[in-house]
C-alpha cells in the first residue's frame, strides 16, 4: 500500500512516521509513505501558498493552485488518481471500521489543511472524502493525517506480529479492550487478578471477554449496539443490569 501526505510540514510528518512500528514497516517495504511539500508547487515568487479570505475575517486560507498542482503531480507519478482524503473537523469521524475499509485501498492520499483551511473550490474538485479525528479543532491537518496513516498502516499484513495484535484491541470488534497486567504480580498492594496467573486459558479468555464487555458497558455503552454478542455475552451484561438493544 502507498500513502501520500500532502502537507506544508513534511519534516514534521517524517519525524513521526520514521519511528517505532511504522518506521520499521517502511524500512521493510510493508507500506510506502511519502510526505510531499505543497509549497514546492507554488508559482508565487514569494513562495506563498495562502491569502486573505474573500468576505473578510481572521486568518489566511490556503490557495487552490499549489494544492491542485501538488495533487496533479501525484496523479502523474502514480499513473492514476488515488483516493484523496482531506483531514477536516467537518468530516466523518474516524472509526475502526473506516480504518479497516481504507486499509483495503491500494493508494490513499491525505491532504493537510492549515491556517483557516483551504479554498472550498479545490475541495470540490479533488477531494473524495473528508475525515475528522474528533470534535475539536487543531492548528493543522498534520497530526490527524499521522493518526490516519498510523491506524491504516498497522492493519496491513506483516506490520504487526500477528492478527491478534490488533483484533483484540479496543474498538476493533466494537468493544473496549480488557485490562492488561505485567510483572510484578503485586505492586503498591494491588495484585494481578488470580485468573491471569492460573495458566487456565479457557478461564482467562472468559475473564477477558467479560472484562471487555463490562468496560464497554461502563464507559462506552453506545458501542454495544454494533458489537457481536452471543448468548453468554448477553447473559453477563444482564447480570450488570445492562439495558441494551440487540
Amino acid at each position: 500500500m502507498r500513502i501520500d501526505i500532502l502537507t506544508l510540514f513534511p519534516e514534521m510528518c517524517e519525524t513521526v512516521l520514521s519511528e517505532s512500528i511504522i518506521g520499521r514497516a517502511r524500512e521493510k517495504g510493508l507500506v510506502e509513505i511519502n510526505c510531499t511539500n505543497i509549497r514546492d508547487f507554488t508559482t508565487d515568487k514569494h513562495n506563498r501558498v495562502d491569502d486573505a479570505p474573500y468576505g473578510g475575517g481572521m486568518g489566511m486560507v490556503m490557495q487552490t493552485q499549489p494544492i491542485y498542482d501538488c495533487y496533479e503531480n501525484l496523479c502523474k507519478t502514480l499513473g492514476k488518481k488515488p483516493k484523496l482524503i482531506y483531514m477536516s473537523p467537518q468530516g466523518q469521524v474516524l472509526t475502526q471500521s473506516k480504518v479497516k475499509e481504507l486499509a483495503k485501498e491500494e493508494n490513499i492520499a491525505i491532504l493537510c489543511g492549515h491556517y483557516e483551511g483551504i479554498d472550498e473550490r479545490v475541495i470540490e474538485e479533488i477531494v473524495d472524502e473528508e475525515i475528522s479525528v474528533g470534535d475539536y479543532v487543531l492548528t493543522g491537518g498534520e497530526l490527524p493525517a499521522l493518526i490516519l496513516a498510523d491506524s491504516v498502516s498497522r492493519m496491513l499484513p506483516g506490520v504487526l506480529a500477528n492478527e491478534e495484535a490488533f483484533s483484540e484491541e479496543s474498538h476493533f470488534s466494537s468493544l473496549l479492550e480488557y485490562p492488561q497486567y505485567t510483572r510484578p504480580p503485586e505492586w503498591n498492594g494491588k495484585k494481578v487478578p488470580d485468573v491471569l496467573l492460573s495458566g487456565h486459558h479457557g478461564n482467562i479468555d472468559k475473564w477477558r471477554r467479560q472484562q471487555s464487555l463490562k468496560r464497554t458497558y461502563e464507559r462506552r455503552p453506545d458501542m454495544l449496539e454494533n458489537a457481536q454478542l452471543d448468548k453468554n455475552d448477553k447473559k453477563f451484561l444482564e447480570s450488570l443490569n445492562c439495558d441494551f438493544k440487540k
